[in-house]
């Protein structure tokens, strides 16, 4: 056992260990990734993280690409993979939408940071 990994995020417990590419609390049964830390690290400070599909951080103002074409209520052609969305919002969205953008032909949308990669 390595005498440098970080203790458990949950419940500060120092005897934690890997297993494979995940870290074990023992104490708690927490189960995360290593690199994870540092971005609950930045959720303790008031920070939310938001990332795309790939996994970069999301900030307002920057411009995401749609991944998968997406269906729209109401519209017959729906939002086609790899249209551009510039100057998004970070919002507390409801049933997971975080993004608040402005569409081309749509209007104002709210979209799923799953959805969407960083341009």
């Amino acid at each position: 056992m390595s005498e440098n990994l970080p203790p458990c995020p949950k419940c500060s417990s120092e005897y934690t260990y890997e297993m494979n590419a995940l870290m074990v609390c023992p104490e708690c049964g927490n189960e995360w990734v290593a690199a994870e830390g540092a971005a609950d690290d930045a959720d303790a400070s008031g920070e939310r993280v938001v990332r795309d599909a790939v996994g970069n951080v999301l900030t307002d103002g920057d411009t995401v690409t749609v991944v998968k074409a997406l269906k729209v209520k109401g519209s017959p052609s729906g939002i086609k993979a790899g249209t551009k969305v510039r100057n998004i919002r970070l919002v507390d969205g409801v049933d997971g939408h975080d993004i608040d953008c402005r569409i081309d032909g749509f209007g104002p949308m709210q979209l799923k940071s799953s959805v969407v990669k960083k341009a």
